[in-house]
C-alpha cells in the first residue's frame, strides 16, 4: 500500500475519480466538491464541540478523592492511566492513518480528531495536577509498566499500529483501521461508566463533566471510523477479512472484560463482573451492526447501564443531542461550560 504523495501535480480532484483510499489525490483541500456527504455533517459537529478542560472546576473533586474508598481511588487512578494511553497513542497514530486516506474531506476530519485527542491528554494532565499529590502523579503515567494486565492491553493495540508502520501493506492497513475503531468504540466505555457511577453519587462531579466532554468527542470518532470502514468496504469489497475482524473484536472484548474486572471487579458499587460482561458484549454487538456485520454474542441485547445514559447526556436532554450508545450524531453545540448536573 503506497502512502499518498504530499505534492502530486498529476493527481485528480474530480469526484468521479476520488477514492477513500488508493486514490490519486493532489492533496488540495477542495472542500467545495465533496464526495462523502456525511463528512460535512460530522465536520460541523466536531468543530462545534470545541472546549478546554480548565473551564471545569475541580476544587471539590480534590476533597471527594480523599473520601473515596481505597478501591475507588485505585480504580480512579487505573482508569485514568488507561485513558491516558488510549489518547496518547491516538494522537500519534491518527496521522499515520490519514497518510493513506485520499479524500480531503476525510483527511480534514482526521486532523480535527488528532487535535481533540491532544486536548484529551491535556485534560488528564489537568485532572492529575488538580486532584492528585505530587508524589502520586508520575505513578499514573507509569502504571502500564508495572500492571501486567494493563501492559497486555496496551501492547495489543500498539503492536497492530507498529506492525503497519513497519510493513505498510493492505492487510496491515485493514487491521489498523479496525484497531482504531475498536479503540474508539469499545475500549473507553467501561471506564467512562465508572466516572458516571461516581457522579450518580455526587462524587467527582468535575471529573465526570470533563469525561462527558471527552465522551462527546469520542462519539464523533466512532462515527468517523464507522463511515471510513463502510466506504472502504463499498469501494474495495475484499479489502477487509471479516473473519479477522471478528477475531479482533473477540480479543478486544476479552481484554476489556479482563481489565475491567481487574480494576473494578465486584469491589465498586454499581459494577459487577456480570454487568461488565453484559455491557461489553452488548456494546460489541452494537458496534458490529454499525459497520454492517452480524453480532457475535447471543442473548447480549440489553445495556445493563441504561440508567447512566442520562448522566452521559446521551439522549439529548441537555445541550448535546446524540445517541451515544448507538453511535449516531444529530447535533452539537459549542461547549464553554458544562451544565445539566443540577437536574440530579
Amino acid at each position: 500500500m503506497d502512502r499518498k504523495k504530499l505534492f502530486n501535480p498529476k493527481g485528480s480532484d474530480s469526484l468521479e475519480e476520488r477514492k477513500i483510499i488508493k486514490g490519486n489525490t493532489t492533496n488540495i483541500f477542495n472542500l467545495n466538491n465533496v464526495k462523502y456527504k456525511w463528512s460535512n455533517i460530522l465536520y460541523r459537529g466536531m468543530m462545534g464541540n470545541f472546549w478546554i478542560p480548565e473551564k471545569v472546576d475541580l476544587t471539590q473533586d480534590k476533597n471527594d478523592y480523599e473520601n473515596l474508598t481505597e478501591e475507588e481511588r485505585d480504580a480512579y487512578d487505573g482508569i485514568l492511566s488507561f485513558l491516558i494511553f488510549l489518547d496518547s497513542i491516538q494522537t500519534n497514530n491518527i496521522p499515520n492513518v490519514s497518510d493513506y486516506i485520499t479524500a480531503p474531506e476525510v483527511n480534514l476530519l482526521l486532523s480535527i480528531q488528532t487535535y481533540q485527542e491532544a486536548i484529551h491528554s491535556q485534560s488528564y494532565q489537568y485532572i492529575i495536577e488538580s486532584i492528585l499529590s505530587k508524589e502520586k502523579r508520575n505513578s499514573i503515567y507509569d502504571k502500564w509498566r508495572d500492571d501486567t494486565v494493563l501492559f497486555e492491553r496496551n501492547s495489543y493495540i500498539a503492536k497492530i499500529y507498529q506492525d503497519f508502520l513497519d510493513n505498510p501493506c493492505d492487510n496491515n492497513y485493514s487491521k489498523i483501521i479496525i484497531a482504531d475503531y475498536l479503540l474508539e468504540a469499545i475500549y473507553f466505555y467501561n471506564g467512562f461508566n465508572y466516572f458516571y457511577l461516581l457522579s450518580s453519587r455526587n462524587r467527582m462531579m468535575g471529573t465526570s463533566d470533563i469525561i462527558k466532554l471527552i465522551n462527546r468527542d469520542e462519539l464523533s470518532h466512532v462515527v468517523l471510523f464507522q463511515n471510513i470502514i463502510k466506504e472502504i468496504k463499498n469501494e474495495y469489497p475484499d479489502f477487509f477479512n471479516e473473519e479477522e475482524i471478528y477475531e479482533m473484536f473477540k480479543t478486544a472484548v476479552d481484554q476489556e472484560i479482563t481489565w475491567t474486572n481487574h480494576i473494578l471487579g465486584n469491589r465498586i458499587l454499581g459494577v459487577t463482573e456480570a454487568s461488565t460482561e453484559k455491557y461489553t458484549k452488548w456494546l460489541a454487538n452494537e458496534r458490529l451492526k454499525s459497520i454492517g456485520l452480524k453480532p457475535i454474542y447471543s442473548n447480549f441485547d440489553k445495556n445493563p447501564y441504561r440508567h447512566l445514559e442520562k448522566f452521559a447526556d446521551t439522549q439529548g436532554d441537555g445541550n448535546v443531542k446524540a445517541n451515544f450508545f448507538e453511535g449516531s450524531v444529530t447535533s452539537y453545540n459549542m461547549s464553554s461550560t458544562v451544565e445539566g448536573w443540577e437536574d440530579f
